[in-house]
């Protein structure tokens, strides 16, 4: 029997449909608008301001100080400072820490190095493909190592999948701890001859490491991995795009930084350079505050502030995906060793559905954390919320835990509640077709799921009611919904105008023990087309209120308009007079 062309791929779509079980969309809003002076904010920000009051109160936070702040992509929204109950006595510090207040930020650095490399890439002066034996003629040729040089690009040094080693002038346990050896450890006795003698190797690491000693070093080293097949935390790929920049720029790292993000963001406070006591936090006890971190500098050398690294999450939030068309910056590019950890570019990315109290919807973290003797920090973007999160701790790290987990939780629980307020108050609402002949209407609404397709009537036709049972028998498609997923495009793109969703399934969840496999949800957004449209597509245009008024049904080829104005401050739907 001959089986018609548009049945096969038609069965085949379905089966595609059927195969998959998911719950709820990653993404369930769009951007969320923010006003510091919101209520739904400024209950949030007092929260979090008490929590970290009671958390630094306890005795073994005394010698700590640190600075929080949040940004949306537009401005900075809140900021809370903490100046330790116990200085450094022998060294004077800032005398209250502030926004401008300094702190190492050690690894975070590695964000302005890879943006460095973005930017050399869009300008054409070199290409995230070049492998890294292009720039250094030391990395050619016979070496009494084995690393592959020819074959780690500099993509895959910025995503750490080089394979290489993590460091190579420090964590060797033949420089043990003051007042212990090696021996202590069970380790041998071995002579220091040929070893280095800067960074570590050198006396309170008074010599910094320069690039003949990286280079010399790391072509006598083994890989760890072949490159690009696992993901594997180095310092030294940092470092080695740090000289990348140097040699294609003719400038120092320092200067390049300075010249090529610090000034064009004004970020005023922030340098490579160790700063005056007074313009810093030095915490009592082990710190690292002016110790030159040499050819070490593009992995963990800048010092900065809260107020400057909120400007800098605010050019992320609005150029992660505009820098080069060869990469969005803030995607995975491997997977870490936890089921809900990747790494980028060189961020280690979190995605976990703990957070939400009313919903498993996953949300993301793109992280760039960072830590050295006396100071531990971090950068949080969270894109689908439009929020970056800097927090800066001097002194013990065991309190940076507690201030991010305070943090990170209260802060998205907030803003998810504000972007589900803000879909009620904007979209939800009935909308008919304004020819009564055609019979068509559909209901928005809006809860933890975010925007939800409630009803869907067509030419008379129940949609919903035909559709799902259709594809995925009447036993399933009793436990499903039709959520929208905003596209963040726009029909009118150069007006930005006519948001363009889509609305997928989604399976409800039930109390029943749930199977392995019901987890496995790829994307699947283009579900079908009709005569070239694309089926699920709404086009929402809004009225001069602000309020979406007007519905384009893409497949359908049908207007709507509402009936229903949305909601009041409490989510309550309000009728047109």
């Amino acid at each position: 029997m001959r089986v018609a062309h548009g049945t096969f791929l038609a069965a085949f779509s379905l089966l595609a449909l059927v195969q998959a079980k998911c719950y709820e969309p990653t993404v369930a809003h769009p951007l969320p608008e923010y006003d510091a002076a919101h209520p739904i904010l400024r209950n949030a920000f007092a929260h979090i301001k008490a929590l970290l009051t009671i958390a630094v109160q306890a005795p073994e936070y005394a010698t700590n100080s640190f600075s929080v702040q949040v940004t949306s992509s537009k401005e900075s929204l809140w900021a809370h400072h903490h100046t330790a109950r116990e200085r450094n006595a022998s060294r004077p510090d800032i005398p209250e820490v502030n926004g401008d207040a300094l702190y190492r930020i050690a690894s975070i650095t590695k964000a302005f190095t890879v943006l460095g490399i973005l930017q050399l890439h869009a300008a054409g002066n070199l290409s995230l493909e070049d492998p890294i034996d292009k720039f250094f003629e030391g990395l050619r040729g016979e070496r009494s190592g084995s690393i592959p040089w020819g074959d780690i690009t500099l993509r895959s040094l910025a995503s750490q999948l080089s394979g290489i080693p993590r460091e190579f002038a420090q964590s060797d346990m033949i420089n043990a701890p003051s007042g212990l050896t090696p021996e202590d450890y069970g380790l041998p006795p071995v002579s220091r001859k040929g070893l280095l003698e800067c960074d570590e190797y050198s006396p309170d690491y008074e010599k910094a490491c320069t690039a003949d000693d990286l280079i010399r070093t790391i072509t006598a080293r083994e890989p760890l991995f072949a490159p690009n097949q696992q993901s594997t935390y180095s310092n030294v790929a940092f470092e080695l795009l740090g000289l990348v920049i140097s040699n294609v720029t003719n400038q120092t790292y320092d200067a390049y930084i300075n010249e090529a993000i610090f000034k064009p963001l004004h970020m005023s406070k922030s340098t490579l350079k160790t700063p005056p006591d007074s313009a810093g936090v030095i915490p009592s006890g082990p710190e690292y505050w002016d110790v030159d971190e040499g050819v070490q500098a593009p992995t963990g050398g800048i010092f900065s502030s809260s107020s400057d690294l909120s400007k800098f999450l605010r050019y992320v939030l609005t150029h992660y995906n505009g820098i080069t068309t060869s990469a969005n910056w803030i995607l995975p590019a491997s997977p870490g060793r936890g089921v809900r950890s990747y790494y980028g570019m060189p961020w280690e990315i979190f995605h976990t559905d703990r957070v939400l109290l009313n919903s498993q919807r996953a949300v993301r973290f793109v992280t760039k954390g960072g830590g050295l003797p006396g100071y531990s920090s971090i950068i949080i973007i969270l894109p689908e919320y439009d929020l970056g999160i800097t927090i800066l701790v001097g002194g013990p790290p065991a309190l940076f835990e507690r201030l991010q987990e305070i943090v990170t939780t209260e802060l998205v629980r907030a803003a998810e509640q504000l972007a589900i307020l803000q879909l009620q108050q904007r979209y939800l609402g009935t909308f008919i077709s304004p020819d009564p002949s055609l019979n068509s209407s559909l209901v928005l609404t809006a809860d933890h799921r975010g925007l939800v397709l409630e009803k869907f009537i067509s030419n008379s036709s129940d949609v919903m009611g035909t559709l799902f049972p259709q594809f995925f028998g009447p036993d399933r498609a009793k436990n499903m919904y039709f959520p929208l997923v905003p596209t963040l495009l726009y029909r009118d793109e150069k007006k930005q105008k006519g948001e363009r969703w889509r609305f997928v399934y989604a399976d409800k969840r039930t109390d029943a023990e749930p199977e392995v496999w019901d987890d496995f949800c790829p994307d699947n957004i283009d579900l079908l087309q009709y005569a070239g449209k694309p089926f699920n597509e709404l086009v929402l245009w809004e009225g001069p209120n602000g309020i979406i008024n007007d519905i384009q049904l893409t497949g359908f080829r049908a207007n709507l308009t509402r009936i229903i104005v949305g909601a009041d401050s409490e989510g309550r739907e309000n009728l047109e007079l």
